[in-house]
């Protein structure tokens, strides 16, 4: 789950991280008013920022300086409701609803600052690197050697001396290594008790009269963990997903939209992306990944059917099965009254193997709906190809 920057600030704010004062705007009227408030507490200026879930905002003009009220009041009238495309929204963009309105600082130097599981060492890596304010992506790809990284111990957590050995690596003067220990370690404090599985601060800031702030902030959170986190649960912003993706969350799919006209129905992440490479391999693009899940129910079922089918890229459908927990008749029942529902003219090609694999095969036959059925992956893969192109 992703959250804004002005929630990710909030939170680490608790924490004891340093962060510019801000407040969030959703109009006009608010943002001008946070600005009053800025400069009436000693801002010099301050700066509009867009809040969507997509990197690269200010090359596409996500982020403006203001040094009044007014000008922030205009900026935030033509930034509201306008579509923001970086190079991480693709073309489609983000229409940008809310807006961060914060003070500006006076920047000495920009560094970088990330937090991420290894899974290659199955624990939490602490990053630094001198290159702040750039596509930390692009750094790592040109120059891994600017990436400095610390691994910690989970039982220990981030050690202060770990943080020193940052803080000196990054050049920091003496007087602001303590300081830095200090955000380094609230960081990796609020890391581990949201359940994060990214925090990114870049740019990590120094500012001329010697503090340390983080200038930006992203925090993405592990989705299995939020039946402990109710709290976080409520930041949830659904406008900045997928509405395919949102619906399918309200059933407990895993669903995920992607851009071929191959729909897929699977149960099982290792076999969602086997089918999705046998498609490749067949020439064919996968419209999604949709695994349904070993215990998925008739309903669930249905309800996959309805999200894969309302993607108007779909023009023929592969379900792909192994039952063992989902009994294959199980999931016939539920395509079939999935089909009946919506009134399917797509064509959709099954291989099923698995229990009650007879049962289900009969189901279908029964149902009066003209099902494509193949005996191997291989096969499925060649017929929905094929039947894709011929809907086209």
């Amino acid at each position: 789950m992703k959250i804004h920057e002005y929630q990710a600030k909030g939170i680490l704010k608790k924490y004891g991280v340093a962060v510019p004062r801000g407040e969030m705007a959703e109009s006009r009227e608010q943002a001008e008013t946070a600005a009053r408030n800025l400069f009436g507490a000693g801002a010099s200026g301050v700066v509009v920022k867009a809040q969507i879930h997509a990197g690269g905002r200010g090359k596409g003009g996500g982020v403006k300086i203001a040094k009044s009220a007014e000008e922030a009041s205009e900026i935030a009238s033509k930034m509201l409701g306008m579509t923001l495309v970086t190079h991480q929204t693709g073309p489609e963009g983000r229409i940008v609803r809310r807006l961060l309105i914060e003070e500006t600082l006076p920047i000495e130097r920009e560094l970088y600052l990330g937090i991420v599981i290894d899974r290659a060492e199955a624990r939490p890596v602490f990053m630094a690197s001198v290159a702040g304010g750039m596509e930390i992506e692009q750094v790592a790809a040109e120059n891994p050697a600017a990436i400095l990284k610390e691994y910690i111990d989970p039982g220990m957590g981030l050690e202060a001396f770990q943080a020193r050995k940052l803080a000196f690596a990054l050049g920091l003067k003496p007087q602001q290594i303590n300081q830095a220990v200090q955000f380094m370690t609230g960081l990796y404090k609020a890391f581990e008790e949201t359940d994060s599985s990214l925090m990114e601060i870049n740019p990590f800031i120094t500012c001329t009269a010697g503090r340390l702030f983080a200038l930006d902030a992203k925090m993405n959170f592990d989705d299995n963990a939020m039946f402990r986190h109710p709290e976080l649960r409520e930041l949830r912003d659904i406008t900045e997903e997928d509405p395919l993706e949102v619906e399918a969350s309200k059933y407990a799919l895993n669903y995920i939209k992607l851009d071929g006209n191959v729909g897929c129905m699977v149960n099982g992440a290792g076999l969602a992306m086997a089918t999705m490479d046998i498609i490749k391999y067949a020439g064919g693009m996968p419209a999604n990944f949709l695994d349904v899940g070993g215990g998925a129910n008739a309903e669930q079922v249905t309800h996959a059917f309805e999200i894969l089918l309302s993607d108007k890229n779909v023009k023929a459908v592969l379900i792909n099965i192994f039952g063992g927990i989902l009994r294959v008749d199980t999931l016939a029942t539920g395509v079939v009254e999935a089909a009946k529902k919506t009134q399917i003219q797509l064509p959709i090609v099954l291989r099923l193997e698995g229990t009650n694999v007879e049962a289900g095969r009969e189901i279908l036959k029964q149902s009066g709906f003209n099902f494509i059925v193949a005996e191997t992956m291989k096969d499925a893969a060649d017929k929905v190809v094929a039947a894709a192109r011929a809907s086209a």
